[in-house]
């Protein structure tokens, strides 16, 4: 596999090594033995600036299953770079650990992070992007539904960072990715044009829309909260934006869709109803599992 120095965003993998990535973590899935020691000896720091169940716990777990050592960190006095700046931080950090698993609020505090540091810094969430999530639901859609780019997926809500990750995966495996967003809330247009160009080199197709209905056909649908952490909207205004996409069995049934993603943690009663989260068409607790995995592989070809 090509070498790989960080995961800041999608946009730093290739198709191949996007390939590869996901055929790594299926096998330290399935034989979880034979990468019990690839990072014995490494320390991990993990800095969190946003609260986290998934990301904190799968990371957590995730690195001690691999052999290795993680340090927490969260950040009770603010936003890191309060107290020292953020590249002190990083020098320091790089001093004791062999990577940084961060999740901020800012993608430019990683790439300080990164710059500063000269060791291997992994995007656990900014407000840009999310590429663990990302790589966690291609491997779960890989799992259902084999060959990638046989695979039509819809995503509905915010063009928030969930979207922007999913837009660059779906680009790099030559899917076809329908984003449905309300008005005014549609992906950031760097972020968009990047995820084009990759799809004009891989055959991907994207498509953007306001109107639920060009979800129709697809395979699976998205779903993710109205307003994301740290964001404010109250709930009348989230209703009058975004009810009209709610997600349901009965709209999945219309839609003529078989299974239901969401990145977790879900608002029940607004963008999903619990009848469907808990369905079987539900992937979402596979996508949960399936977030140590993808990081886990991501974990090994940085460090092992």
């Amino acid at each position: 596999m090509t070498s790989m120095h960080q995961l800041l965003s999608l946009q730093e993998l290739n198709p191949e090594q996007l390939q590869q990535l996901l055929q790594l973590a299926l096998q330290v899935k399935q034989q979880p033995a034979a990468y019990q020691q690839a990072l014995a000896g490494k320390s991990i720091a993990m800095l969190f600036e946003k609260p986290s169940l998934r990301t904190r716990v799968s990371f957590d777990v995730g690195i001690q299953k691999l052999g290795g050592h993680s340090v927490y960190l969260d950040q009770q006095n603010g936003d890191l770079g309060g107290r020292e700046t953020v590249e002190d931080f990083g020098r320091n950090l790089a001093c004791w650990t062999d990577a940084i698993v961060a999740r901020v609020y800012r993608q430019s505090t990683l790439e300080k992070l990164a710059a500063s540091s000269g060791i291997p810094v992994i995007n656990a969430l900014s407000d840009l992007y999310h590429p663990c999530q990302a790589l966690a639901d291609l491997l779960t859609l890989q799992e259902t539904f084999g060959d990638l780019r046989k695979v039509q997926l819809a995503f509905v809500g915010d063009g928030n960072n969930v979207c922007h990750s999913l837009m660059l995966g779906a680009a790099l495996a030559g899917m076809s990715l329908v984003v449905i967003t309300p008005p005014n809330h549609g992906p950031d247009g760097h972020v968009l044009q990047q995820a084009q160009l990759l799809a004009a080199k891989t055959g991907a197709k994207l498509t953007l829309s306001h109107h639920l209905s060009e979800a129709h056909g697809s395979q699976a649908i998205y779903t993710d909260t109205w307003v994301s952490m740290g964001d404010s909207m109250d709930a009348a205004e989230q209703q009058q934006r975004f009810g009209a996409y709610q997600l349901s069995s009965e709209v999945l049934a219309r839609l003529d869709i078989g299974y239901l993603m969401h990145c977790l943690p879900a608002h029940r009663g607004q963008e999903v109803t619990s009848e469907l989260l808990d369905s079987q068409a539900s992937l979402v607790l596979q996508q949960a599992e399936n977030r140590m995995h993808a990081q886990n592989a991501v974990l090994i070809q940085l460090l092992a």
